[in-house]
């Protein structure tokens, strides 16, 4: 549930917000810039890479029974409509693509939608309020080639339609491109195993291939679509994901304009759209110790393209949005709840990193007072504040100053933070690390991340608290890989998507000695910028997705290839493995190359099922289907203990407090098991290549036959109290995770002075009072 002591205060808004969604929603209509009026938004959008043909184009062919009917409402002023059963219309294309774009209204029915003559899709196209150049259908996996549409009126209705009519207002086609013959070779099902690793240049790195074990096979394959871009991503529940974007012009629709959240059932691959205030662009989050999900910050919506005038112009700078647990496989119900008025933080941020901490409540990390790109001190917000908000040193909810984000300028968005075992927190940006005291407010710097590589927005790279185990009292050790040498004062046309990604991993204990003996650097078999790091339930870490070359965003430097600020995709992942000696834990042996480009605003997280969930990539303003466009494709990498004979869980608990002795079964598989040990992980909230809550704790335990013991976590500073998947790994063979509460499911400590201040001192969307005044800017990313 939400925080207690606001529970009854959110009652009240919920049943006002009910009321409001269930009228028209105007959402952002392309209205002058600095409008705040709003006006009725129509999805029709034509995507870069893309060509429309209008309804009355001489290539759409129709049978009898279609009239051409004039408005302004409508494409070009026109749409074909028919109420005659079996009226068809018939339009061939060459492409990887198709949209079709019509009315929908309380006069309307359901048509049969056919691709080169197969029946695919039932469109009911009633609304009880009507709309012009809506989506109807869409399908972007298509092989690239001709192809064959074909609509026909179905003289079906539902009991609340008045008629059966069907419009045809335009058909949009992504244009695509022919494969080369490498790619062309691969399947939508199954991605053929290649073991070498593509250089920036496009020459191949030696992967060590004679310690391939033919036994160890992975396997990459495509399956599911997640309907909006995913710019976010985090594991919910046994069966669902939630996926976060921007605004933007998504396939995936909601109330009548497209949909920028969803979730994705990990078991079927369908996708539910989830209703969004503001704009969630580039937002952050994290679980609290009660199970609730909350996502923070954002930005207005990016004005001349997506405009601005909707609900009031609720922007996503301040913005707290709050998801409360939804454990169901039918999702229904779950929703996003909003109210700026009474939740929101004392700043705005966008690009800022949530983290939760060892009471289970959310600190939130630094980020950019707007939207932009390179940060600077006029933008930079170099502060800390927390959900719930507390009292720190005085601060009374008020944001607290950090003067390492000061000194990290320029390069310094999406810090890599992580709670660590003793209650303090790191913190690494730009070239830089320190150890941070939150309780009172004192910076401990570390020493600096060598040769020159940075390791944060735009210069990005990935890090991840290694595994935790009792062997060695839970000492922390973190990893840094991936990032960029090039210099964060220079302007974007002095950059160039050509310039090399580094290639370095860094390597620390946070121990006195550990501090003292400084970074232990290693070298990937390829450059990266704007890697994923998975943990799995193994330990063993994959580094996956990101480019060879070039740095975060999009239109931004030289050299662009489409929009993206990046070239040269690295298609193979690596296996990373920490207990391995120096010199020996990278190899890519077994593993599969993928033909998806996975650059900017791509994510990577590891599923209950142990499988790892990629999807996500557009460094682009909005969707587009040039190079290096909108990725919306899934795909799932699936270590070798997939196919193996796996430990099966039973009776285990639901929630698991610290220090808590319990006892669950476990059947181990038919060949027994030598080594077996209990597994706690947080799969982390992913995005931007931050995957700060990302956790895995090895706890205590033994085993009497089928029945195992097990001790919950010594504390809050080893497991932040709140949601984890609990798995059994024997030999190296891991379980499917089972998720649990940990801590006693109750929600962070609420200060009620501190919430009051902070409502006191500020103002709902305060720093967009007025677009006129183009505060924000319009070309951020």
């Amino acid at each position: 549930m939400v925080v207690r002591s606001l529970l009854a205060l959110f009652t009240l808004v919920v049943v006002f917000i009910s009321v409001v969604l269930a009228s028209e929603s105007a959402w952002n209509g392309h209205t002058t810039p600095g409008s705040t009026q709003p006006t009725r938004f129509t999805p029709y959008y034509v995507a870069p890479g893309t060509k429309s043909y209008d309804s009355n184009s001489p290539i759409i062919h129709y049978s009898a029974h279609w009239k051409e009917v004039f408005s302004s409402a409508y494409i070009h002023k026109s749409v074909r409509s028919t109420t005659r059963k079996g009226a068809q219309m018939t339009f061939r294309f060459t492409g990887t693509g198709v949209e079709w774009f019509g009315s929908t209204g309380s006069r309307h029915g359901v048509a049969k939608v056919y691709l080169d003559g197969q029946l695919v899709d039932s469109v009911d196209t009633w609304s009880s309020v009507a709309r012009q150049q809506q989506r109807l259908y869409w399908n972007f996996n298509l092989p690239f080639g001709k192809h064959t549409l074909k609509i026909v009126n179905a003289g079906q209705r539902q009991h609340r339609s008045k008629g059966s009519k069907i419009d045809v207002d335009a058909v949009v086609v992504t244009l695509g491109a022919k494969p080369s013959v490498a790619s062309s070779a691969q399947s939508d099902d199954v991605a053929p195993i290649q073991n070498d690793a593509v250089s920036p240049q496009g020459g191949l790195y030696n992967m060590n291939l004679a310690t391939l074990n033919p036994t160890e096979t992975w396997t990459l394959t495509r399956k599911g679509n997640t309907g909006v871009h995913a710019m976010q991503l985090a594991v919910i529940s046994d069966s669902h994901a939630i996926i976060v974007d921007k605004v933007e012009h998504n396939p995936l629709s909601i109330d009548g304009h497209p949909a920028w959240a969803a979730l994705y059932n990990l078991d079927t691959h369908a996708v539910k759209p989830l209703r969004m205030q503001s704009n969630s662009f580039c937002a952050g989050g994290t679980f609290l110790s009660n199970g609730t999900l909350i996502n923070v910050g954002g930005n207005p919506v990016v004005e001349d393209h997506t405009s601005a005038a909707d609900f009031g112009d609720v922007d996503g700078l301040q913005a707290v949005r709050i998801f409360e647990p939804c454990d169901s496989d039918n999702v229904d119900d779950c929703e996003m709840f909003e109210d700026h008025s009474r939740v929101r933080m004392a700043s705005p941020r966008w690009y800022n990193t949530v983290l939760r901490i060892s009471d289970g409540s959310a600190m939130i990390i630094g980020g950019s007072l707007k939207g932009g790109w390179i940060n600077n001190a006029t933008t930079n917000n170099p502060t800390v504040e927390y959900y719930p908000p507390k009292d720190i040193q005085g601060s009374n909810g008020m944001p607290v100053k950090l003067q390492f984000l000061v000194d990290t300028l320029n390069s310094n968005l999406f810090p890599i933070a992580f709670s660590l075992p003793d209650g303090k927190v790191f913190v690494a940006a730009n070239q830089d690390a320190m150890i941070y005291d939150w309780q009172t407010n004192t910076e401990r710097r570390l020493p600096q991340i060598p040769n020159g590589v940075r390791v944060t927005y735009p210069m990005t790279g990935t890090g991840l608290l290694l595994p935790l185990t009792p062997e060695n009292n839970y000492t922390p050790e973190v990893l840094l890989c991936g990032g960029s040498t090039v210099d964060d004062t220079k302007p974007g046309y002095e950059i160039s998507s050509q310039d090399p990604a580094s290639a370095q991993c860094s390597r620390m204990v946070l121990t006195e000695d550990g501090i003292a003996a400084g970074w232990q650097v290693e070298q990937m078999p390829a450059a990266r910028t704007m890697p994923d790091a998975v943990i799995l339930p193994t330990g063993k870490i994959l580094i996956v997705n990101g480019a060879g070359s070039g740095i975060s965003g999009y239109a931004n430097v030289v050299n662009q290839v489409g929009a993206s600020n990046a070239d040269h995709p690295v298609f193979t992942p690596v296996l990373y493995d920490p207990a391995a000696p120096a010199g020996a834990r990278f190899s890519a042996a077994g593993l599969p190359t993928s033909s998806i480009p996975r650059l900017y605003h791509s994510v990577a997280t590891v599923v209950p099922s142990g499988s790892v969930m990629i999807a996500g990539s557009n460094p682009n303003l909005d969707r587009s289907e040039v190079k290096y466009g909108t990725e919306y494709r899934v795909e799932w990498l699936d270590p070798p203990y997939m196919g193996a004979d796996r430990p099966t869980l039973g009776n285990v608990p639901q929630k698991i407090d610290f220090k808590q002795t319990v006892q669950f079964n476990v059947k181990l598989p038919s060949a027994g098991a030598g080594n077996v040990k209990v597994v706690l992980m947080d799969f982390g909230y992913v995005t931007h290549a931050v995957h700060a809550n990302s956790r895995y704790v090895e706890l205590v335990s033994s085993r009497d036959g089928d029945v195992v013991t097990v001790n919950g976590p010594p504390d809050g500073n080893i497991y932040p109290p709140g949601p984890g998947w609990l798995f059994v790994v024997a030999d190296g063979i891991p379980s499917k995770g089972v998720k649990v509460m940990i801590g006693d499911g109750q929600g962070p400590e609420v200060n009620e002075a501190a919430i009051a201040n902070v409502l006191a001192n500020t103002s709902a969307d305060q720093y967009d009072v007025d677009k006129k005044e183009k505060l924000f800017s319009d070309d951020s990313e």
